[in-house]
């Protein structure tokens, strides 16, 4: 049987592609020696699971060297070009670049890729940022009348930081095809969403088409305002869906780019949901729990949980159970804590972690009790495998 180190060697020789060789993995770990199937006695780990972000001891070993050596760098650099980061960017970015060529074009070293991926994108927004202080006239303080006189020129700065980003982040994935960078793709392009909307938003209101609000009404243009990024979460998760639909088994590069935009979509969801879902106060964040806010609460958490089983994504959990554990719990847990003596933040915890726990271990056999009855053959025949 050919070992990885052959199927490593024979990428870098050009025999076989990096997708070629991961299909040979892949195909290698559904047989035993013998080349029979698998034993359905051995555990299977869940789709999720396979996302693959560490590549072993090696690429933790290489990665703290990455982090030693820009952090180095970093240092060096300010030593000699002092508050001059136009000068020091550059260098970062292009440093970056090249030990990549080295340690993700060749080598596909996972966790590696990704932190010099980061480094790449801090970089570039970094020079950026400084390319927009040299151009345009920015306020020394950044407060509510100092942004409105930016109104003429917010448009173009937002265009260059976020389309920056963009372009950026896309020449580097087209080079060397780092999941991560999704992530930094839908966060730019959810920034400029909203740029769009607030600059609407003030062009109204100063022609006249709408009345300023009064002080007391902040509170709910900013509730409304959440529209937005419940939109943007819509559109980005989407996008993610859509990916794990076109990889079922995940065992390309789009699938690993779908599971950072489900990290990325679960925020932009949740949050205006709670609030929607709670009648949060957006602006002191009191709650007022009624019979109605609970029920839709639970109602958000059973769909979420719905969502996540089915599409096999557990990065959907990780919001709803914050907002969950941090606020809703506590109402839940309140009544108690007061008869016990017992401190709500220590119920909280146990109940979160306990939840945790029973998702992490059993999740498939969860996703198997639940969304094998709940939905039709077709519909299952396009999700995520459920392991046996």
């Amino acid at each position: 049987m050919i070992d990885e180190t052959t199927l490593e060697r024979a990428v870098l020789q050009g025999i076989l592609r990096p997708q070629q060789r991961d299909a040979l993995l892949a195909l290698a770990s559904e047989t035993d020696g013998s080349g029979r199937g698998a034993s359905r006695a051995a555990p299977s780990l869940s789709v999720d699971d396979q996302m693959r972000l560490v590549g072993g001891g090696n690429d933790i070993f290489v990665t703290v060297g990455i982090v030693l050596l820009f952090s180095g760098a970093l240092f060096a650099l300010q030593a000699v070009f002092p508050g001059d980061n136009l000068a020091i960017a550059p260098i970062l970015a292009v440093a970056s670049w090249i030990v990549a060529e080295i340690v993700t074009r060749q080598k596909r070293m996972r966790l590696s890729s990704t932190l010099l991926a980061l480094v790449f994108s801090a970089a570039a927004l970094s020079m950026l940022v400084d390319f927009i202080g040299s151009r345009f006239t920015l306020p020394d303080t950044l407060n509510a009348f100092s942004v409105l006189a930016l109104r003429a020129d917010a448009w173009p700065i937002g265009l260059i930081l976020g389309g920056g980003m963009i372009a950026a982040a896309i020449l580097y994935f087209v080079r060397f095809k780092v999941p991560v960078l999704a992530a930094v793709i839908a966060v730019a392009a959810t920034g400029l969403a909203f740029l769009g909307a607030v600059l609407v938003y003030h062009d109204r209101m100063t022609s006249g088409a709408m009345a300023a609000p009064a002080p007391d009404q902040l509170a709910e243009v900013i509730s409304n305002a959440l529209a937005v990024p419940l939109v943007c979460g819509l559109i980005v998760f989407a996008v993610a869906v859509m990916l794990d639909l076109r990889d079922r088994e995940r065992q390309t590069v789009w699938s690993d780019c779908a599971f950072w935009l489900h990290v990325v979509s679960a925020p932009l969801l949740v949050h205006p949901l709670f609030i929607l879902a709670t009648g949060q106060e957006v602006l002191s964040g009191q709650i007022e729990p009624g019979m109605t806010a609970g029920i839709l609460l639970g109602l958000m958490m059973a769909m979420f949980v719905l969502v996540a089983l089915a599409i096999d994504r557990r990065s959907l959990l990780a919001p709803t159970l914050a907002y969950f554990g941090s606020v809703g719990i506590y109402y839940l847990v309140n009544d108690a804590a007061n008869t016990t003596g017992i401190p709500p933040f220590a119920l909280i915890l146990i109940a979160v972690g306990a939840i945790v726990i029973l998702f992490g271990a059993g999740w498939q056999r969860i996703r198997r009790l639940i969304i094998r009855p709940l939905l039709p053959t077709s519909l299952l025949n396009r999700l995520p495998p459920i392991k046996a």
